[in-house]
């Protein structure tokens, strides 16, 4: 697949789960979230220290996303990158964008080879969709 199909499918999902959302409106945490509402997209914050971001709901871990979540973005240090990708593949997370900065090398090769869509290019979710801070 090229990388514009790989994310056709990631953005095929019915709802996204956006991991290492944020409420500080600085962060790539929170600009994530506010780019899938700018554009109709339903998107559930993951924050175990959060209840409510930006007017949805807050669930504290991917384990707690509804069943529709197939899509994921990954806005978490590496290390964490790591830690979670085996638990988004057990939740049958179909899709796993890791933003720039949150890719992990053994995460993005554990993915390849459960045949998961990743996009770890550097590609960003905020220019290929495209986020106006507003």
């Amino acid at each position: 697949m090229t990388v514009q199909q790989q994310i056709d499918q990631f953005l095929s999902s019915p709802a996204f789960g956006v991991i290492g959302a944020s409420k500080n409106r600085s962060k790539y945490g929170n600009k994530i979230l506010r780019c899938y509402q700018q554009h109709g997209y339903k998107a559930i914050p993951v924050n175990p220290n959060e209840t409510e971001i930006e007017g949805v709901a807050s669930v504290s871990a991917i384990n707690d996303l509804p069943p529709e979540v197939k899509s994921i973005s990954m806005i978490t240090p590496p290390a964490v990158t790591a830690q979670l990708v085996p638990l988004a593949l057990e939740k049958g997370i179909e899709n796993i964008w890791m933003q720039p900065g949150a890719e992990h090398p053994e995460a993005v090769a554990l993915c390849r080879q459960r045949n998961i869509n990743v996009i770890a290019d550097g590609s960003c979710l905020l220019v290929v969709v495209g986020y106006h801070d507003h």
